[in-house]
């Protein structure tokens, strides 16, 4: 069955048809909700989350645009609509700083290190760096997803950046001494 139709029968709650959406897009979208969630179980969690609202909202889909790209916003969403709720991002006389650009080393470190790592970092932080970094959204774009202001993304990047290049620095001193 091609997209067209399988988004068709899902607009028709076409049981076999939603579990196929669910099969074709379900990795993908769970890499995404990994990524804004703070532990596998929540990401979980948000996948299903995600597929109720797109299974639910379908009907909204006009064929304009890439449906992948609907349905990856829609699993974004989803993800920081938790944080929101949780206000996360209510900081309280936390001074802001100015984005900075953290330069490291260049050695190899090991992508399942990278990835713990960002994960390991606070949801404030964890989401503006995802955002920024590996989705390529502005700050104004993300102070508008999470209802901050621009000065305080900018802020939360470079935290973020600072964390990382901390433990990026200890690794690799870690590995130099081997």
């Amino acid at each position: 069955m091609i997209l067209q139709e399988l988004i068709i029968e899902c607009k028709k709650q076409n049981p076999k048809a939603q579990e196929a959406l669910y099969r074709k897009y379900s990795g993908v979208l769970f890499g995404i909700c990994l990524k804004y969630s703070p532990n596998k179980a929540e990401a979980e969690d948000n996948l299903q989350d995600a597929f109720l609202t797109i299974f639910k909202r379908i009907d909204q889909y006009q064929g304009k645009g890439s449906f992948e790209g609907w349905i990856k916003r829609i699993a974004v969403n989803t993800a920081l609509q938790k944080y929101r709720k949780k206000k996360v991002f209510d900081i309280s006389n936390e001074q802001q700083i100015e984005d900075t650009h953290v330069e490291v080393e260049n050695t190899a470190v090991p992508l399942d290190y990278l990835l713990g790592i960002i994960q390991e970092l606070p949801d404030r932080y964890r989401l503006v760096f995802n955002l920024y970094v590996l989705d390529g959204y502005t700050h104004k774009e993300i102070a508008e997803m999470l209802g901050i202001s621009d000065g305080t993304s900018k802020s939360n990047l470079a935290r973020a950046r600072m964390i990382l290049k901390t433990k990026v620095e200890t690794f690799q001193n870690k590995e130099n001494e081997t």
